[in-house]
């Protein structure tokens, strides 16, 4: 009965974790929005607000690999050590 407590934690856990990939989309999205906006009013800044657009991605991007990595671990390594400790 704890195993199957357990598995299920884990699993509602991992669940909620990828829920961390909805603003790092959402945030991108307003981000590749406003630097098209940008070079359509200043095309000769288009160097500038393209770099500076990937690096803001970049950033936003990584709350959406660590919410990945958390749902990974909570999924196939975290089971195994709890119901170790049973």
């Amino acid at each position: 009965m704890e195993k199957a407590i357990i598995l299920a934690a884990c699993a509602l856990g991992a669940g909620i974790s990828m829920i961390a990939g909805i603003g790092p989309g959402i945030g991108e999205g307003y981000a590749v929005g406003k630097a098209c906006e940008a070079i359509g009013r200043q095309p000769e800044s288009r160097s500038k607000v393209t770099s500076t657009m990937l690096m803001g991605c970049g950033v936003a991007e990584t709350t959406g690999i660590y919410g990945l990595v958390i749902a990974l671990l909570l999924i196939f390594l975290v089971p195994g050590q709890f119901i170790g400790m049973l």
